[in-house]
């Protein structure tokens, strides 16, 4: 479980095909500190599970499923990514509950500057996970956690502060660059339950009898 927090931006060493899969290697310090081996950490707001632990790096082997439904198999050598580690039980949700199980993948259309260093992002959400998607929700983009400030058809706004900015892989997106997409796990739930209910009828037994006197 994490909370879209990032602590530490990444960097790819190398993405190796394999008979299924790849595997990913990353370059990075902060959240190795206390991460044994077999331990999850999100690379993109990708739950994986780190292996090969050296002093300033690990791997990590994505299955087909995730190379068909993220963003990861578009890195390459050099590209940074976004780093976070599991959440604690004893510490502070800061931004929402994120499992690291990504839906779908969006498309990045604008980065508009608003001034003083905020920035107002715009991205594409496909069409089947706009029903999770509500203004003034959270969403899970690239692994940060962000809140839903416009809704205009299929395109998303939110706000990116200074904080944000300087401290996750946003600024380095151009238009088109694809995006990891993990929308709020409650909304499913909802949906779940919702599905289960049967509309009660209106048809009435005095109805039937004033259709046929």
């Amino acid at each position: 479980m994490f909370t879209g927090i990032i602590e530490e931006f990444g960097s790819v060493e190398s993405i190796e095909s394999r008979a299924a899969g790849s595997r990913l290697s990353i370059r990075c310090e902060k959240v190795l500190s206390d991460s044994p081996e077999g331990a999850s950490i999100a690379v993109n707001g990708v739950c994986l599970t780190a292996v090969n632990l050296r002093p300033n790096g690990f791997s990590a082997d994505l299955a087909p499923e995730t190379l068909k439904r993220t963003n990861l198999g578009a890195l390459k050598p050099g590209s940074i990514v976004n780093l976070e580690r599991p959440m604690q039980p004893s510490g502070r949700l800061s931004g929402h509950i994120v499992q690291g199980h990504v839906d779908g993948v969006g498309e990045f259309v604008a980065f508009e500057p608003l001034g003083d260093q905020n920035w107002w992002l715009k991205i594409r959400v496909p069409k089947e996970l706009d029903r999770y998607v509500v203004w003034k929700g959270s969403i899970c983009i690239d692994g940060i956690s962000l809140t839903v400030a416009s809704l205009e058809g299929e395109i998303l706004g939110v706000t990116i502060i200074p904080h944000t900015y300087q401290n996750t892989t946003l600024r380095g997106y151009r238009p088109g660059s694809l995006v990891n997409l993990e929308c709020d796990v409650l909304a499913k739930y909802v949906e779940k339950m919702l599905v289960g209910i049967e509309k009660p009828s209106t048809l009435t037994r005095s109805k039937l009898e004033s259709l046929h006197p």
